[in-house]
């Protein structure tokens, strides 16, 4: 679904690891600074394939970011209860599994990709992040949760708000399944050409949408629509204190329709790249249909998979939230009687 230039932000926060413990790698990320450009940023890499339009070129680098100097985990105030994904039993001995989890702190939105952060460069070699855009979508989402189910893998999701409205039931079954869920937009627009009070709108109502079909807070997880974004827009997910994902290795399953052709097309990447986060669409049919082979043929090649969760749920806003409400039905109606405007003419009685 992405066609256009792949953005890089720049700007996200030199951060530090500060803990380790439990299976568990904990990242800290200082506030986002203040934005002074407007203009979209690219990264090289991705650019050459989606190349930006003139009117987006990039007008000034991102401004300089100060790093912080890491806290001790035991001076770390302790975070407030939140659920945490579901621990479910894996039946298949066989499976590919989980061979860690990872959560991150979002405090200051740190950027996660390395085709467009470099900051948190945090997955060793021969390990993925599967993620999946887009959704919830019937069919398809269903799919890929089963397929994923099948090996005990878990993944991220970035829904897309709108997509979440038409169809909460599914997006319960990825919660329910215990899931990482962030958010993609209200309707997946091009954030970089929208005016920033439209973008922020889009961010927001995407958010709120997708809280409200999950039944519960999700994670402070985002991901821009074609990765396309602006430093004003990162800063104020910094401000929100919500991590921007990107990627490391594209499914390119928006154009790859061929099950067989996406998988060798990824595996082809990992094994040049080694390791990353692999964007694919449960949207996608051919995803759907190419997740059980993908995910055995990553267990053939000795892949392990990394779990992405949150430390913190994400807060929505109210003015947002009450623009994604169902619209109420009226309490009252001045209809006549069914039976003096609809009756039966002819045939059963």
């Amino acid at each position: 679904m992405r066609r256009v230039a792949v953005l890089t932000a720049g700007c996200s926060a030199l951060a530090v690891l500060v803990g380790l413990g439990a299976g568990r790698a904990y990242f800290s990320a200082p506030s986002a600074p203040t934005a002074a450009a407007s203009a979209e940023l690219t990264t090289g890499a991705i650019a050459t394939r989606w190349p930006t339009p003139a009117s987006e070129a990039p007008k000034s680098p991102a401004p300089p970011i100060q790093p912080v100097v890491a806290k001790e985990p035991a001076t770390m105030p302790a975070p407030a209860p939140v659920p945490g994904p579901a621990q479910q039993a894996c039946n298949n001995p066989n499976a590919l599994g989980i061979s860690r989890t990872v959560e991150i702190d979002t405090t200051g939105g740190p950027g996660l990709g390395l085709s467009q952060y470099r900051d948190y460069d945090f997955l060793e070699p021969g390990e993925v992040a599967l993620t999946f855009d887009d959704g919830p979508w019937p069919v398809n989402t269903p799919a890929v949760l089963t397929a994923l189910a099948n090996e005990c893998v878990k993944a991220v999701f970035f829904p897309i708000g709108k997509h979440s409205s038409w169809h909460p039931a599914i997006l319960k079954q990825v919660v329910a399944a215990g899931h990482t869920v962030g958010s993609h937009t209200w309707s997946h627009v091009n954030l970089a050409i929208k005016p920033f009070a439209e973008a922020k709108t889009e961010i927001e109502k995407g958010i709120s949408g997708t809280v409200l079909a999950a039944g519960q807070p999700t994670s402070p997880f985002f991901r821009f629509p074609q990765l396309r974004q602006t430093p004003e827009l990162k800063a104020y997910l910094g401000e929100r204190n919500i991590a921007t994902f990107s990627i490391d290795i594209d499914s390119e399953d928006f154009r790859i329709h061929k099950p067989e052709q996406l998988i060798s097309g990824v595996m082809t990447k990992l094994k040049k790249a080694g390791k990353g986060i692999i964007l694919m669409h449960d949207f996608q049919k051919s995803t759907a249909q190419a997740l059980p082979e993908l995910l055995s043929q990553l267990k053939a090649g000795g892949y392990k998979v990394v779990f992405i969760t949150a430390k913190d749920r994400v807060t929505t806003l109210p003015e947002y939230d009450a623009q994604v409400q169902p619209a109420q039905q009226p309490t009252a109606s001045n209809a006549r009687p069914i039976n003096s405007v609809i009756r039966t003419v002819s045939g059963a009685k």
